[in-house]
Order: C-alpha cells, then sequence, then structure tokens
C-alpha cells in the first residue's frame, strides 16, 4: 500500500530506467517485507536544476548531481526493524536500476495509520469496520 514519490533529475534517467525504477519499488517492498508484488503505486517526476536540491555532504554523504528523493507514506503499524530492512532493499533496487551510488538515494517514510488508506470506491479498505480487505 506504500504511495513511492519519486523525484528525480530532469533528462538524467532514460525511460526505461525509469520504468525499472517502477517495478523495482515494489519488489523491494516485498522482497523486505512480503508486501504483495502488484501493491505497485509509483509517481516518478522529473525536476530541473533550479527545481530539485539536496545537499551533496549532509551526514557525511557524497552525493553527486544524479541523486532522488523518495518519500513513501508507510503503515505506522510497522516496527523499526521493517522499515530498516526495507531502506536496505530501496537503496539496492534504486542503485542498480538507476546506476546511482548509495548515497544518491535518500528516502524518506512517512508514517501513516493503515486505516487511512483507500485503494479506490470511496472505502478504507484497512480500516479496523471494513471487511474490504484485499486478497
Amino acid at each position: 500500500m506504500p504511495v513511492f514519490q519519486v523525484h528525480v533529475p530532469a533528462g538524467r534517467f532514460s525511460s526505461e530506467q525509469k520504468r525499472a525504477l517502477g517495478k523495482a519499488l515494489p519488489e523491494a517492498l516485498h522482497e523486505a517485507l512480503g508486501i504483495p508484488a502488484e501493491d505497485q503505486f509509483v509517481t516518478i517526476t522529473g525536476h530541473g536544476p533550479d527545481e530539485l536540491f539536496l545537499d551533496p555532504q549532509y551526514m557525511g554523504m557524497e552525493r553527486r548531481g544524479d541523486a532522488v528523493i523518495i518519500t513513501v507514506p508507510f503503515t505506522a503499524e510497522r516496527p523499526l526493524s521493517d522499515k530498516r530492512a526495507l531502506i536496505r532493499a530501496l537503496c539496492s533496487k534504486v542503485t542498480a536500476v538507476l546506476g546511482i551510488g548509495r548515497d544518491d538515494v535518500f528516502v524518506a517514510l512517512i508514517p501513516v495509520p493503515k486505516e487511512n488508506f483507500s485503494f479506490g470506491r470511496g472505502e478504507l479498505q484497512l480500516a479496523p469496520d471494513s471487511d474490504q480487505t484485499p486478497s
């Protein structure tokens, strides 16, 4: 159910790389946490040089001009061990498909109670009173 929002430098990555990234992010969820592989909700947005800013050395990193920002609304109920596993899997997948360094992958997990997600039909499928849970 996480919704990936990926911010990339405009024109830096090919259509094939972006499509591979769109597949790799849900794969990381599946590998790290067992979330169904078809749970694929990804947006990728390109930003010009005056629209995407990442400090090249913050927290001891050595970022280049091809760094990406990934934000992920993520179920707040997950333990820290799950979050760590997901971050490792995401970094591995992103670096593999985009050909960038590990320091160039910035991820922010945004905690959201799982009952706040709607998969459509104006329903909260994961709310406690719902009998609409996906199979």
